[in-house]
């Protein structure tokens, strides 16, 4: 009777193995593809602006923009790293917001905050998406509320590269704070579906919808903006509605960039 009873125990873990494993195709595939320099030291590669940002001496309204690009080497096939950029009307530089892991590993605040006057450069050679891009008045009140939000970040000395809380963690509960933005993280950025850890149920990113998470390491997302996704061990699948696209581990959005 004890064999019979763990059988159907098995079959399933079985499933979840084989469901794991049909998702981890989606990274593999990113490396078969050579699109990720394996090879160059992070040290040397390319960091030049990629001119999406318009120049802070020219656009003298406000702008606000979040970006992600793919992490350096192998780990770029799972996720991006992503940042907050905005100028004040009138200013002359960007401010732009992120995590860096490796200060909180010494003990510091992985927090980080720089004026920029390119805030669209390459991540360590990898080009950055703009995922999001609001000018002018709207984009100048949505900057109280970010800096404001960016002070409340209660994880700021913490970071776990799985399943959180990392830069992708930080950028979706800013986005959460400030719904406006309408941010659609993509299914790359691993630590978006961290919550905290007793906190169960969100806001999507996006604030078109709502999201359930344990730990980030199961849940799902159903919102207007994000369509339904998936979550099995920070790995992201479903589908945008909205857009007519899937959202896969490794590759994001496809369509898309990768």
């Amino acid at each position: 009777m004890k064999i019979a009873a763990f059988r159907p125990r098995l079959r399933h873990l079985r499933w979840l193995l084989a469901l794991v494993a049909l998702l981890l195709l989606g990274p593999l595939g990113v490396l078969a593809s050579g699109k990720l320099d394996l090879q160059t030291p992070w040290h040397s590669r390319q960091q030049g602006s990629t001119q999406q940002a318009p120049s802070a001496l020219v656009e003298r309204d406000a702008v606000v923009q979040v970006y992600g690009a793919r992490i350096v080497r192998w780990r770029g096939a799972f996720g991006i790293h992503p940042w907050i950029a905005v100028k004040r009307a009138g200013a002359d530089r960007y401010t732009t917001y992120h995590i860096m892991g490796w200060r909180a590993r010494y003990g510091g605040d992985a927090l980080v905050s720089n004026e920029v006057d390119a805030p669209d450069i390459e991540w360590y050679g990898a080009y950055p998406q703009l995922l999001v891009d609001h000018r002018g008045p709207a984009a100048e009140a949505m900057i109280d509320r970010i800096e404001a939000a960016v002070a409340r970040y209660p994880w700021g000395n913490e970071y776990r590269l799985w399943p959180g809380p990392n830069s992708n963690t930080f950028v979706a509960w800013i986005a959460r704070e400030v719904p406006e933005l309408r941010l659609d993280l993509p299914p790359t950025a691993i630590g978006k579906d961290w919550l905290g850890p007793t906190t169960f149920f969100a806001s999507a990113p996006s604030g078109t919808g709502w999201q359930f998470s344990v730990l980030g390491l199961a849940g799902a997302t159903v919102a207007r903006v994000e369509g339904v996704e998936f979550n099995l061990l920070g790995l992201g699948f479903g589908v945008d509605v909205d857009d007519v696209a899937l959202r896969l581990p490794g590759f994001g959005r496809l369509p898309g960039p990768l």
